[in-house]
C-alpha cells in the first residue's frame, strides 16, 4: 500500500480573491478506485492538475506514483485521429488500434479522419482506445463520459473494473456506481472521504444533512429560550437589588442580608443561562456549512394551440450526400419530452440542428408548426464570451432571472463579474441552461446540456423538467437523466460509411 499524502495544501488562481483550497489535509491511498466529486468550480481538475504539478502552491503533496492525465492534450487536432493516437501511445501498432476500436463497436473509417472532424463522442473514443492500449501509469481521468454513447461507457466500465486503482472525475451517477470503491467529495468547507459508491455516498450525505438541519432548529429554540429566560432572570436580580434601600410598610427595613442573597442567586442563575446560551451558539455555528443550496429552478414554458408540433417522416439526415442513420419518423405533441439516443456519430445533433431550421442534407419530410418559440442549448460552449449582463442584453432575456437561475445553480456573485470564457465548462454549461430556461417556449431543443454539469445541478433541472412539463427534445447520455424526465425515447440506428 502506498499513499498520496495531502498536507496543508493552499492554493489560488491569481487574481481570484478566495483561494480553491486552504490549510487542507488528507490521504488517498492508491490502491483505491476512487470518485472525486463536488460543485462546479470547487477545484476537482484543479486538484488533477496540482498533482501533475502543473501549479505552485503552499504546503506539501508527496507521492510515490507516476500519473497518466485523461483527456491526454491534443496539440495538433488537424492530425488524422490515428496519427493522434500513435502520438499517445507510440509503442502500440496500428492493428491494434483497430481491434479496440471495433471492440467499441466502431467503425475504423474515423481513424482516417481529421481529429477535429470527429463528433464529441469520437474523439473521445479515440482518446479513450489509446488509454488503454497505453497502460502503466496511475490514472487521473477527468470526466471521460461527456459525449459519451451508453454502450461505449459500458465497454469503459468494463475497463475501469479491471483496473487497480484510479482517481475519477464524473457526474455521471450510474456511471460512478459501477466503478468506484471510495468516494472524495470536495465540499464548502471541508474534504470528506468515505468508503463506498456514489449512491451509498449520498445517502450518507443526506442523513448528515437532515441530522443537522434538526440540530440547528433545536439549537435554535433553546437559544431563544435561554435569551429570553437569562433577560427575564437578570431584571428580576436588579428589581431585588433595588429593594435593599427601601421600607416595609411598618417603616422598619427590609434585611439586607437576605435580598442580596436573593439578588446574587438570581445573578448567578442568569450567568449560568448565559454560558448555556453562548455554548449552543458555538455548537450551531458548526451546523449547515456543507449543506448545499439547492433552490427550485423555474422553467416556463408556452403551450401551443396546434399539434402535433412537428412531425417527421421517413426523414434521413445526409453527409457527403451519404445518410448517416436509417430513416425515423416520429411526431412531437405539447408536453413531450423526447430523448434522441445512439451511438456517437450517428447524427443525433444534425437531427437537433435540422428541427432548429439549420442547413441540413436531408431526404424525407419535416413538418413544424407555424410561429413555435423554440430555445436551444448547444452542446458547445466555444462561443461564449463577454460578461453575463452583455449576454442577457444579446440573447433579450431578464438578466435579474438569468442570474437568479445562475445563483440556485451554485454560481456565487463573485462569479458573477468574470468573463464567461474564464468560466470552466461546466460554468459555461450553466450560463447556456439558465439562459434557456430564462426564456418561454414552445419547445426547448438540447444537445447533451449535462456535459460538465455537477450532480446537484443535474438533479435541480430534473426536477424543474417534472415540475414544469415543458415540451422537450434533447440528446443526454445520463442514463440517470433520461430515465427521469423522458416521456419518449428514439433511437438512431447509425449506418456505417464504407472507407
Amino acid at each position: 500500500m502506498s499513499l498520496i499524502n495531502v498536507n496543508n495544501l493552499t492554493f489560488g488562481y491569481e487574481g481570484n480573491v478566495n483561494n480553491v483550497f486552504e490549510n487542507v489535509s488528507f490521504n488517498i491511498d492508491t490502491d483505491w478506485k476512487l470518485g472525486l466529486i463536488g460543485r462546479n468550480g470547487k477545484g476537482k481538475t484543479t486538484f488533477l492538475k496540482l498533482l501533475l504539478g502543473e501549479y505552485e502552491y503552499k504546503g506539501t503533496i508527496s507521492k510515490n506514483v507516476e500519473f497518466d492525465y485523461f483527456p491526454f492534450e491534443v496539440k495538433n487536432k488537424e492530425k488524422m485521429a490515428i496519427e493522434v493516437a500513435n502520438e499517445i501511445a507510440p509503442n502500440v501498432e496500428d492493428w491494434e488500434i483497430i481491434k479496440e476500436l471495433n471492440l467499441l463497436n466502431t467503425n475504423a473509417e474515423i481513424l482516417y479522419r481529421k481529429f477535429d472532424l470527429l463528433s464529441g463522442g469520437e474523439q473521445i473514443k479515440i482518446l479513450l482506445i489509446s488509454l488503454f492500449l497505453k497502460g502503466g501509469n496511475f490514472l487521473l481521468i477527468d470526466e471521460p463520459t461527456n459525449h459519451l454513447d451508453n454502450e461505449t461507457k459500458e465497454k469503459l466500465v468494463e475497463y475501469l473494473k479491471k483496473k487497480k486503482s484510479f482517481i475519477l472525475v464524473s457526474h455521471d451517477r450510474d456511471f460512478l456506481d459501477k466503478v468506484v470503491d471510495h468516494i472524495i467529495s470536495i465540499n464548502n468547507t471541508n474534504i470528506d472521504i468515505q468508503k463506498g459508491n456514489f449512491t451509498s455516498w449520498h445517502e450518507n450525505k443526506e442523513a448528515q444533512d437532515n441530522f443537522e438541519k434538526a440540530q440547528n432548529e433545536k439549537l435554535t429554540k433553546d437559544i431563544n429560550r435561554l435569551e429570553v429566560a437569562s433577560r427575564n432572570t437578570a431584571k428580576w436580580s436588579d428589581k431585588i437589588e433595588k429593594t435593599k434601600y427601601n421600607t416595609n410598610n411598618s417603616g422598619s427595613s427590609i434585611d439586607r442580608g437576605y435580598v442580596g442573597h436573593q439578588s446574587a442567586k438570581m445573578m448567578k442563575k442568569a450567568k449560568v443561562m448565559e454560558r448555556r446560551t453562548q455554548k449552543a451558539i458555538e455548537e450551531k455555528s458548526t451546523l449547515l456549512h456543507n449543506i448545499e443550496k439547492a433552490d427550485d429552478l423555474k422553467i416556463i414554458p408556452l403551450e401551443s394551440r396546434k399539434s402535433p408540433l412537428i412531425v417527421a417522416d421517413n426523414v434521413q439526415v445526409k453527409y457527403n450526400q451519404k445518410p448517416i442513420f436509417e430513416k425515423i419518423s416520429f411526431e412531437i405533441e405539447n408536453g413531450d419530452r423526447i430523448a434522441i439516443t445512439g451511438k456517437n456519430g450517428a447524427g443525433k445533433s444534425s437531427l437537433l440542428k435540422l428541427i432548429m431550421g439549420d442547413e441540413i442534407e436531408y431526404t424525407g419530410n419535416l413538418k413544424k408548426a407555424n410561429d413555435i418559440k423554440i430555445s436551444y442549448v448547444s452542446q458547445s460552449t466555444e462561443q461564449l464570451k463577454g460578461s453575463l449582463k452583455e449576454y442577457a442584453r444579446q440573447n433579450k432575456i431578464d438578466e435579474s432571472i438569468f442570474k437568479a437561475m445562475l445563483s440556485k445553480m451554485g454560481l456565487s456573485n463573485l462569479e458573477f463579474e468574470i468573463d464567461i470564457s474564464k468560466m470552466s465548462e461546466g460554468q459555461k454549461k450553466k450560463v447556456l441552461i439558465a439562459k434557456s430556461i430564462s426564456e418561454t417556449a414552445n419547445i426547448y431543443i438540447w444537445d447533451e446540456p449535462l456535459n460538465y454539469i455537477d450532480i446537484l445541478t443535474r438533479i435541480q433541472i430534473e426536477e424543474a423538467i417534472i415540475k414544469y412539463k415543458p415540451t422537450l427534445i434533447f440528446v443526454e447520455h445520463d442514463e440517470t437523466f433520461v430515465k427521469k424526465v423522458a416521456t419518449k425515447v428514439i433511437n438512431i440506428e447509425k449506418i456505417f460509411r464504407e472507407q
